[in-house]
């Protein structure tokens, strides 16, 4: 079967799942509320990308139904049996999870676009900055950008821990626990070894204010959350290869 067919057939997957779509509305009603609030109630700022960065904070628990839209792409199969009929179609199970990091990929760039975009609307029209907010500012279109690619790759992370764990319980609570949890309990531990923990876990922003998480560079941050994506796909192809269904 070529590529693109088994892009598509992951595709009508992932849009005839009802969670996909809760997912989906609860995402943009959440980052867009809570991006509209925060341009609110930030009068002012020094910078077009500081006022861009106050309407964004929506992303860091917005993307909490990032992580339950990824989980439940791949662990929803495993559930219902439908991955009998997936492997049968698509006998290359690495091929299979390829289309289905692609689908999962693209459905949060498209989401975390478009609301990145509605943020940066926000703030120019709730937050006043000399000279504006223009959208081709380097320092807005960096900010813009980062959370849609934190947002893309939190997805995918998502979905290879699911193709990991073959559990909806277990790959939310692990994906959530480093992301979400873990981080903030090290900061307040507050110790060089800590701190050295804590900067190679993954984070849900990445940027000037990280979400939960100790300070560090966008680029550090985007890094490790690129490498935990990486490691967590490739064992999850392993062993969907290795396994019994």
């Amino acid at each position: 079967m070529p590529f693109r067919s088994v892009v598509v057939s992951e595709w009508t997957k992932l849009r005839s799942v009802r969670s996909t779509w809760w997912c989906t509305v609860g995402y943009l009603a959440l980052v867009a509320t809570t991006g509209w609030f925060g341009a609110a109630i930030t009068q002012s700022a020094p910078r077009p990308d500081i006022a861009v960065s106050s309407a964004l904070t929506g992303f860091g628990l917005g993307q909490v139904l990032v992580v339950v839209l990824g989980v439940l792409a791949v662990t929803s199969e495993f559930g219902t049996g439908m991955v009998l009929a997936s492997l049968t179609a698509v006998p290359g199970r690495a091929r299979l999870l390829l289309a289905k990091s692609v689908v999962v990929g693209a459905w949060c760039a498209l989401l975390s676009a478009v609301l990145a975009v509605f943020c940066w609307f926000a703030a120019s029209r709730l937050t006043a900055v000399e000279g504006g907010i223009p959208l081709t500012d380097p320092g807005v279109l960096r900010q813009l950008g980062l959370q849609v690619a934190c947002a893309t790759l939190t997805g995918v992370l998502a979905l290879g821990l699911g193709t990991v764990l073959r559990s909806s319980a277990g790959a939310m609570g692990a994906a959530l626990g480093v992301m979400l949890l873990l981080p903030p309990v090290l900061a307040i531990l507050a110790s060089d070894q800590a701190e050295w923990v804590a900067r190679a876990l993954p984070a849900f922003r990445v940027g000037d204010e990280a979400f939960f998480a100790v300070q560090t560079s966008w680029q550090h941050a985007l890094v490790v959350l690129g490498a935990w994506v990486a490691v967590s796909w490739t064992v999850g192809a392993a062993l969907l290869a290795r396994r019994d269904v």
